[in-house]
């Protein structure tokens, strides 16, 4: 019987979609859905399960996380789950780790029911997440992507995970009293940052000139959270520094994909700047700054141990309360940025509280300890769900 026209049309859609996909016009953010085929049907043999749907344009999520995960790995095998085909390439060939692309829900199922995975790690809230926090023979860990006093880093989405290891007691603090009817000191975890467990560049100063970093953050996809200063204060800190400081910009990979005014104020930043840091890592950047200017932002908080200055400027919305905020300067859209650059640079007059929050906020901040601390964490919640699940399967043989 001749193929109806419902069926060809059918057919040359799913032609047309599978083109896009392999082509290089598919949006870099949304994810091409390309499945390993060759791994289908075949258990998993790690024990971790880093899960990450997102696209490339949300890999500053994650990359920090790439060195406590390799050693991670080493430990108890981890394998990376994505839904973009081009992340999981550039996560495989820039991390080492076993990077696997699974387009539909069904077959992380199968390939689960085949494995013995015991740990899920998280780095962000996804809604898609759900696909794979449904499991109920794993421990689910929410690891974020860097401590903040944001608002947002206070959400009921923690609720969704069984554990979360967090920074420093101000992470359990902010979420103890920031989410009801949750048991915060039970289900956290301190671990610090293993994010900044990386040995410390060599820096590259500038032998005319200090160098100041200016790093905002993005407009954010929430008014009452936009905290980033280019349309602000960026062009103002430019016409302020320029000549006198070499300044380094550092722009956020989400600039303008909310606000376009932001995605033009961060072309302009770009050209006037002495250097743009986008293919650098953040601590080649600190290394070489004397001084950063920043926002409301984890970048804030990684810049702590560096012990050398920082102005946070202050944003339209008003500002979370916190230790943190309550204790660095901030730059008003008004202020004399040229003469609190060489204030701060000359003085430091605010050394000895940023150094009061160091243990607060990051904890212990020697070099691998951070990231000792988080091996030993994923082992005992591999630990926890092992004695859990065996005791559930327990109770399933035998009844209630």
């Amino acid at each position: 019987m001749a193929e109806s026209r419902v069926g060809i049309v059918a057919r040359l859609r799913q032609w047309a979609i599978a083109r896009l996909r392999r082509s290089r016009f598919l949006p870099v953010g949304m994810p091409d859905k390309r499945t390993d085929e060759h791994r289908l049907g075949r258990a998993f043999t790690q024990s971790v399960l880093l899960y990450f749907p997102n696209g490339a344009d949300a890999l500053y999520q994650l990359r920090p996380w790439f060195r406590a995960l390799q050693a991670l790995d080493a430990a108890h095998g981890v394998v990376a789950v994505f839904k973009d085909s081009r992340t999981a390439a550039l996560v495989r060939a820039e991390s080492g780790l076993d990077c696997v692309t699974l387009a539909r829900y069904g077959q992380l199922d199968e390939i689960l029911a085949l494995s013995d995975v015991k740990l899920a790690l998280y780095v962000n809230h996804d809604p898609i997440n759900f696909e794979c926090l449904r499991f109920t023979s794993l421990v689910h860990v929410y690891l974020g992507h860097g401590d903040s006093d944001k608002g947002v880093s206070v959400s009921n989405q923690v609720k969704a995970y069984d554990l979360c290891f967090l920074a420093g007691q101000a992470a359990l603090d902010r979420t103890d009293v920031g989410v009801m009817l949750y048991d915060a000191q039970s289900r956290s975890v301190l671990i610090g940052q293993p994010q900044l467990d990386a040995p410390a560049p060599a820096p590259r100063p500038d032998p005319q000139r200090p160098t100041v970093l200016y790093a905002p953050t993005w407009e954010a996809s929430q008014p009452s959270v936009s905290y980033g200063s280019l349309l602000t204060h960026g062009a103002a800190i430019l016409d302020a520094l320029s000549g006198t400081y070499r300044v380094v910009y550092r722009p956020h990979p989400l600039n303008g994909v909310i606000d376009p005014a932001y995605g033009e104020a961060d072309a302009a930043i770009r050209e006037r700047a002495d250097r743009v840091d986008t293919d650098v890592p953040l601590e080649q950047s600190f290394a070489d700054a004397d001084l950063l200017v920043t926002d409301v932002s984890a970048v804030t908080l990684n810049w702590l141990p560096s012990g050398k200055p920082v102005l946070v400027c202050r944003p339209r919305v008003p500002v979370p309360p916190s230790r943190l905020m309550d204790t660095l300067p901030l730059l008003d859209e008004e202020a004399d940025v040229a003469a609190l650059v060489a204030q701060h640079l000359a003085a430091d007059p605010g050394a000895a509280a940023r150094g009061e929050l160091l243990e607060y906020y990051l904890g212990d901040t020697t070099p691998g300890a951070a990231t000792e601390r988080f091996l030993q964490a994923c082992g005992d919640a591999i630990d926890l769900r092992d004695r859990t699940w065996a005791s559930h399967r327990r109770r399933g043989a035998t009844g209630p």
